[in-house]
């Protein structure tokens, strides 16, 4: 059986940002959010230059070790960006994303503190694990998992991509299952609401997924978020993903954009 994505998508620079860095692409082949790493220099390039990178290869894979593989080659594009102007160094970006490969898996892939839940049979499993300071202290049994939202270094994440030969990112093969339902996020999401916050608002199937990303979005600004705010909700549903150019959100549409002013 064939399946495609059904994705709804939304980022906001949130009351308290003055830039989005957060990016992010739909496409009924694939989806991803990359947010720019709080701090350093240049995160909305970071992000969205991974993005458009990633996607300028095509939509065909051919498995994991090729996702990975050009996730390496975007990778080394930062890298690029730092070797021509050494004004961006210490520029990084998180990345999570899924992606259907052409056997028909559902390929995924992480670093850092952007989120990937999946949502089945009205069960919400959060897939990833958080590449950060405070996840390892719960690891360790030093913070209990409640307190680790308000901890005050909750931000500090242990793995990102920065141009670095040495950056990892696992990825790892699911198999899709219609009715399926994927939600991708950056950490001005889940920062501000607990797993069950989020698995009440994405648990709603009888709504638009964009009309479902937009609720999930809102109800992160009502919480209070202080960063950008991106969320993905993507629908695994029967039929052959079409090759339709992807949707951009966040920095990834503001940097398309200038693109295509700047000819």
């Amino acid at each position: 059986m064939t399946f495609r994505l059904r994705v709804g998508v939304r980022s906001d620079v949130g009351p308290h940002r003055e830039d989005n860095q957060d990016a992010a692409f739909a496409a009924p082949w694939g989806a991803a959010v990359a947010d720019g790493v709080g701090g350093g220099p240049a995160g909305d390039l970071a992000s969205a230059a991974l993005l458009h990178r990633l996607v300028a290869f095509g939509p065909e894979l051919r498995g994991v070790d090729d996702f990975a593989m050009r996730l390496r080659g975007a990778n080394w594009d930062l890298g690029a960006h730092v070797r021509r102007d050494p004004a961006l160094a210490g520029m990084a970006t998180t990345f999570t994303g899924v992606w259907f490969d052409a056997s028909g898996a559902l390929l995924l892939a992480h670093t850092g503190d952007s989120r990937a839940y999946l949502l089945r049979q009205s069960h919400l499993i959060r897939q990833t694990r958080d590449d950060s300071f405070v996840q390892n202290l719960v690891d360790q049994g030093i913070v209990a998992p409640a307190d680790a939202m308000t901890h005050p270094r909750r931000n500090i994440i242990t793995a990102s991509l920065r141009g670095d030969a040495a950056d990892v990112v696992r990825v790892v093969e699911r198999a899709p299952v219609s009715g399926d339902r994927w939600v991708l996020c950056s950490d001005g999401v889940s920062d501000y609401l607990n797993d069950d916050a989020i698995a009440e608002v994405v648990s709603d199937t009888t709504a638009r997924v964009q009309e479902v990303a937009d609720r999930l979005v809102e109800v992160a600004l009502e919480a209070g978020s202080r960063d950008n705010v991106t969320a993905l909700v993507c629908d695994v549903v029967d039929g052959v993903p079409s090759l339709l150019p992807p949707v951009w959100a966040g920095a990834a549409a503001t940097r398309f954009q200038e693109q295509l002013a700047a000819g």
